[in-house]
């Protein structure tokens, strides 16, 4: 007899039932359209001067040729379309190397550096990365190639986006390190100028260098040259431990934190590992409450709804808020970062009535149907989307906020979400938030 194990499968769990550290199982899944994060595509696009080859098949072509079209960007891609055919005859690798090479040819400028993008099929077939690159490499020997992964097959070992991030950076060679130089690595949007983070490191005389901020492909390749990689996104980390074993260059991974305390602790490691004095952060300090204070004294008994993709610690960032008094409804989440699992705790003894729901568990297709009446305050596209709401906090991956100036600026942004209903069905369509877009 047939089970029906679909309909055991919850797609939403109170937080003093969620297991940790996946309070759902694996199943069949649902993309809703909430279209703000970055996938590798847009990425890659951060390497000035630079071209992406996708060989894959013509079913996955789709998205991403869709994607750079979007973002105004058809230019700077091509691709090599994979046939079933090609699986058996074995010239996967030569077909890659002649097809990049006709593109490079016809190409009306010569990039600095082409993206070679393989998909999960080569993977499978056991195709031979190195003998591709090694092959383009002497063809155009003034042209720098990398080795990129369109394979979400992958996800269970190192995420397709972790992964991206940490191949961004593969095309770095060594240089003389410059000890007043300091890099934050692994971001897809500029650190905010008004962050400690970032006053700390200018204020100290050094320079600040970063992909988002680079304009030409020379500015990337002198990335290399900073004394110190500093990563604060969880899937940034990968791409910091990276080049700490390849080029040498310290790491320091200072992750995003809504716990005053972890945040002292992020800024004495950041300034002891700079060798300078580390400033008086009270004022700092104080200026946050009272951002979290005036947003509660606004939006009152709202509910609100946070969602994995505006913060990489969304339990985190929900027990702040509750602990300022705002009402919490849901947390849009599918597992609990290692790193927030001190929050989840906390808010599994203390605030047990929270709800956990699925982001991808694909009953939440009728999510927006079944919003509940009240006015919702979501923060982040999924939650906006799934909470049928117009009154949400338009950001992705943090938004490039950090430290006590980072929750002054959310405390802003919810209250300006407040008052200021969105188009959100214009808004949350389009592809990776902040790239220009044809739409």
């Amino acid at each position: 007899m047939l089970k029906d194990l679909y309909g055991e499968n919850p797609a939403a769990v109170k937080i003093r039932d969620a297991a940790y550290p996946e309070p759902f199982r694996s199943g069949l899944e649902y993309n809703p359209p909430a279209r703000g994060v970055w996938n590798i595509v847009h990425t890659g696009m951060l390497i000035p001067q630079s071209h992406q080859i996708f060989a894959c098949a013509q079913g996955c072509l789709r998205g991403v040729i869709l994607t750079a079209a979007e973002m105004n960007a058809a230019d700077r891609m091509s691709w090599i379309a994979l046939e079933e055919r090609d699986m058996f005859e074995g010239t996967l690798e030569t077909d890659i190397i002649d097809g990049a090479a006709e593109i490079i040819r016809e190409l009306p400028k010569k990039p600095r550096a082409i993206l070679i993008f393989l998909s999960c099929m080569h993977l499978f077939a056991g195709c031979d990365f190195e003998t591709i690159l090694t092959g383009l490499r002497e063809l155009f020997p003034d042209i720098d190639f990398t080795d990129c992964y369109m394979a979400p097959t992958m996800r269970k070992t190192i995420s397709p986006d972790a992964k991206m991030r940490m191949q961004l950076y593969s095309l770095l060679k060594p240089l003389p390190a410059d000890p007043r130089s300091v890099s934050i690595i692994g971001c897809d949007r500029p650190t905010d100028e008004n962050s400690e983070l970032v006053k700390i490191i200018r204020g100290a005389g050094l320079r600040l260098r970063d992909i988002t901020l680079c304009e030409t492909y020379d500015e990337y390749l002198s990335m290399a040259e900073s004394a110190v990689n500093i990563t604060y996104l969880p899937n940034a980390k990968p791409a910091g431990d990276s080049l700490e074993r390849r080029l040498g260059t310290k790491h320091l991974y200072l992750p995003v934190s809504f716990d005053y305390e972890e945040i002292r602790r992020n800024y004495s490691l950041l300034c002891k590992t700079l060798g300078i004095s580390i400033p008086d952060l009270s004022e700092d300090e104080r200026a946050a409450e009272d951002a979290l204070i005036a947003a509660r004294e606004l939006i009152g008994d709202t509910a609100v709804a946070v969602d994995f993709t505006a913060v990489s610690r969304p339990f985190g960032f929900a027990e702040l808020l509750c602990r300022h008094g705002f009402r919490v409804r849901y947390i849009f989440a599918d597992s609990v970062n290692p790193e927030d699992k001190g929050a989840f705790d906390s808010l599994k003894k203390d605030f047990p009535d929270i709800e956990i729901r699925s982001a991808v568990n694909a009953k939440m297709l009728c999510a927006p149907e079944l919003a509940p009446e009240e006015k919702i305050l979501a923060v982040g596209q999924k939650a906006a989307y799934y909470c049928a709401t117009d009154y949400f906090v338009n950001i992705v991956s943090g938004g490039g906020f950090y430290g006590f100036a980072g929750i002054c600026a959310l405390a802003g942004l919810m209250e300006d979400a407040y008052l200021h209903p969105k188009a959100r069905r214009e808004i949350i369509r389009l592809k990776g938030l902040g790239c220009e877009s044809c739409l």
